[in-house]
């Protein structure tokens, strides 16, 4: 190795960890793993491991400034001591659930959700009767099968036995599955039946079977996050979302699987599988949630979205979703991803199957500082959207795409609620550089997971290209904190635009993955309902999306019913 070799190796070693050191001297071409580990141990056991103004002058470059010499030499002191802070902070083990002191208001100053909480309302059940086949109700929705758990037709153990059954026979299969809660959800099925038959009906979820996205913690079963270093991982506490549940009745009998760290369809287990195409995926994060619902193998299911986790699958597997208004649902017991963007919402087979689950999952819990107290939800399925303003994103509508079938179906869709006597108008939305504004996802996502990048044991994850969690959650490192405080800033903008925007209408329709809809909402806060709106060339699922304002999930859901009602496409599905 040169002399010059040796000294800018020595050079950078001084401010960068072993890890990245070796990484360095391999991009410096030495090749010498024993020469590389000797000059690390030189540089280790040195006591002037500093920032120097060289080192300064090239990490400028990262964040496309430039100082002076003399600004850089006012700097370094400062700069070294605070080394020290970071070595301090470091020193203190936060863990995921930890959220930091600042938190995500979407809601422009002065204004109230408001609203009184009234008895929710249910549709009357299509279906009723029974075959000899209990598995011909495996794709009934809630309100189908809470009729036939409430007249005692069908007993709570047996619709128990008969989807835990299915999710044995399929996960094969679909990959759908992290851990079967069978204990615990005979215990509760037993309990839902001996409730009811002595006059204690709960609601139209009792006795209901359902299953829960692996980042919700059930105390007794393994919360893995569907990730390698987390595979283990034992939480000993019920989810917020878990214990409404519980409380509503429902019956707890799968764990679901999520792309690793909420990223995707891929586990530590392999690929969730799309019911409608094995072959293929059923994307993410709410992977198995979706595939299950779609498939039959539970009543309904939780999940979440950060950036299109509920929207996307769903779309795939064709079924129905919602993604609430952030500050609705306790994040209380599930994996933290986003402090500012996660949210939790259900996946069912109907847009009001999602209104039921929705009513017993909303609301604070005392255990989630983000969750209004002050936001009812009232459902009542007949309650008239004639006078409801309803807009559609045009340009999107508009724009050409690779399947030409999928927008054939979104035109038709506004063909549909025209049809019904809706008069739709055109609407846009803000022209903000969402893109940019993604860092905000990439730095909290970076800092929830500050110690997995640290420990290296961000190595463990199966995916590990440019586009995976270990790669963005290195390169979060790299942004400054004033650019995620610019980035916010921006944000502020983008939530009083789209104010503006939703201020002269309650509802807009939008394709799913067409423009910066979905990204925008995400942003934003506001509640997005996703249902399946026909099918590709390939039998594939395609959907739409109906976005309300904040805290607008009854306006919202109402519309997306109206659709569904005279489309009927979620009541297909797959042959598997």
């Amino acid at each position: 190795m040169s002399k010059s070799k040796k000294s800018s190796a020595v050079h950078r070693a001084k401010f960068l960890g072993r890890r990245e050191f070796m990484a360095c001297l391999s991009g410096l071409g030495f090749g010498s793993v024993v020469l590389s580990e000797a000059l690390w141990a030189k540089v280790e056991n040195s006591k002037d491991r500093k920032i120097t103004k060289e080192m300064l002058a090239e990490a400028e470059r990262l964040v496309g400034l430039e100082f002076t010499d003399k600004e850089r030499e006012l700097m370094i002191d400062g700069l070294n001591g605070r080394l020290k802070n970071y070595e301090q902070i470091r020193g203190i083990s936060l863990d995921n659930s930890v959220a930091p002191a600042v938190q995500f208001n979407p809601i422009v100053s002065g204004v109230k959700p408001g609203g009184k909480q009234k008895t929710i309302k249910i549709s009357k059940p299509e279906r009723k009767k029974l075959t000899s086949d209990l598995e011909d109700v495996a794709f009934w929705t809630v309100t189908d099968l809470a009729g036939l758990i409430k007249s005692r037709k069908v007993s709570s153990v047996k619709l128990t036995k008969m989807y835990l059954e299915r999710l044995k026979r399929y996960d094969d299969k679909l990959k759908c599955v992290i851990s079967l809660t069978e204990e615990l959800a005979f215990e509760q099925a037993r309990r839902a039946d001996k409730e009811i038959a002595t006059g204690r009906y709960r609601g139209p979820l009792h006795g209901i079977p359902w299953g829960a996205k692996d980042l919700l913690a059930v105390k007794g079963y393994k919360t893995t996050w569907g990730a390698m270093p987390f595979k283990e991982q034992v939480l000993d506490y019920d989810a917020s979302v878990v214990k409404r549940l519980e409380k509503a009745g429902a019956v707890l009998i799968a764990k679901l699987t999520l792309g690793a760290l909420a990223m995707g369809d891929v586990w530590f287990g392999g690929k969730t599988r799309n019911p409608w195409n094995p072959e293929k995926g059923s994307s993410g994060s709410s992977a198995g949630p979706a595939s299950a619902t779609s498939a039959g193998l539970v009543g309904f299911s939780i999940g979440s979205e950060t950036l299109g986790s509920i929207v996307s699958p769903c779309t795939v597997c064709g079924v129905t979703g919602l993604r609430p208004t952030f500050g609705r649902v306790s994040r209380y017991g599930a994996m933290a991803l986003s402090w500012s963007m996660d949210k939790l919402g259900p996946i069912c087979r109907s847009v009001e199957d999602c209104a039921l689950v929705f009513h017993a999952i909303h609301g604070p819990d005392g255990l989630d500082p983000t969750v209004r107290e002050d936001a009812a939800f009232n459902w009542d399925p007949t309650q008239s959207i004639k006078k409801l303003k309803i807009g559609y994103l045009k340009s999107d509508f508009e724009k050409d795409r690779k399947d030409e079938k999928w927008k054939a179906n979104d035109l038709a869709t506004l063909d549909k609620l025209r049809s019904i006597g809706l008069d739709l108008r055109v609407v846009e939305l803000p022209d903000l550089p969402v893109g940019a504004m993604r860092l905000v996802l990439e730095v909290e996502a970076a800092a929830a997971f500050d110690e997995l990048t640290r420990s290296n044991r961000d190595s463990l994850l199966v995916s590990q290209g440019k586009g995976s969690w270990p790669n963005i959650f290195r390169k979060a490192r790299m942004v400054t904190a004033v650019e995620y405080i610019q980035a916010n800033r921006l944000r502020t903008l983008l939530i009083k635009e789209m104010d503006k925007l939703m201020s002269d209408i309650d509802v807009y329709v939008a394709p799913s993955w067409v423009g910066n809809n979905l990204a925008m909402t995400n942003l934003s806060g506001h509640p997005t309902v996703v249902v399946p709106n026909g099918f590709n060339d390939k039998n594939e699922p395609t959907s739409i999306t109906f976005t309300g304002r904040l805290f607008g999930e009854t306006e919202t859901l109402l519309v997306a019913k109206a659709y569904q009602d005279v489309s009927a496409i979620h009541t297909r599905h797959p042959a598997l």
